[in-house]
């Protein structure tokens, strides 16, 4: 599918499969979770740019490759998008942290929006859009809006599932964002939820179902 990523590394999957399972504790979902936002976290930076420098090793001075630019921004959308941000800072430890918080109307289903931080100069640097449920689309769209109405031009998502709904959601208001997700469910239920999906996400996540 053009504009996405389908990331299908066997521990990527693997670690689903276990996600998805109702009996999984709300402790072991956590860490799950946290993991398989690590292993996204390296396929979402696989083209990152590089630049060479000068480094002494013990025995040797030598050009070798580091990270260019300035850092990433990590912007998880509250509260699902959390579950992804520790693993990822587990790579990107000086990462900036932006911070959206949305709710979805249960009747309309439209992103209200009750909480937004962002860095200042977000516009110079990449945004990785830490979205897990990729479900209506409605939820992506309004955080992208928001991220680029604070300044952001180069963003990508993350998540755990998408559906095909939620990705013509996005591509249609947000072409040029690439989604990276671990799998496509093909359904939504009558509340927005992704079948069959892992259930809701924050819940399972924090214990509060």
């Amino acid at each position: 599918m053009r504009g996405v990523t389908i990331v299908d590394h066997p521990l990527v999957q693997h670690k689903l499969t276990l996600l998805r399972d109702k009996s999984r504790s709300t402790k072991g979902f956590r860490e799950l979770f946290s993991e398989i936002g690590t292993l996204l976290c390296y396929e979402v930076t696989r083209d990152l740019p590089l630049e060479m420098t000068e480094v002494e090793t013990p025995f040797a001075t030598m050009q070798s490759p580091r990270l260019s630019g300035k850092k990433l921004v990590l912007a998880p959308i509250v509260r699902a998008g959390m579950g992804f941000l520790e693993g990822m800072l587990e790579l990107l430890p000086s990462a900036r942290v932006a911070h959206i918080g949305l709710y979805r109307d249960p009747r309309t289903l439209v992103a209200v929006e009750y909480f937004f931080k962002a860095p200042d100069d977000i516009a110079e640097r990449l945004v990785l859009v830490l979205h897990p449920m990729l479900a209506t689309g409605n939820s992506a769209v309004a955080a992208l809006d928001r991220l680029k109405e604070a300044g952001a031009k180069s963003l990508r998502i993350v998540c755990l599932l998408a559906t095909p709904q939620g990705i013509d959601k996005v591509q249609g208001h947000h072409p040029d964002v690439h989604i990276w997700t671990a799998a496509i469910d093909e359904e939504l239920d009558a509340s927005g939820y992704i079948v069959p999906g892992v259930g809701d996400v924050g819940d399972r996540m924090y214990g509060t179902k």
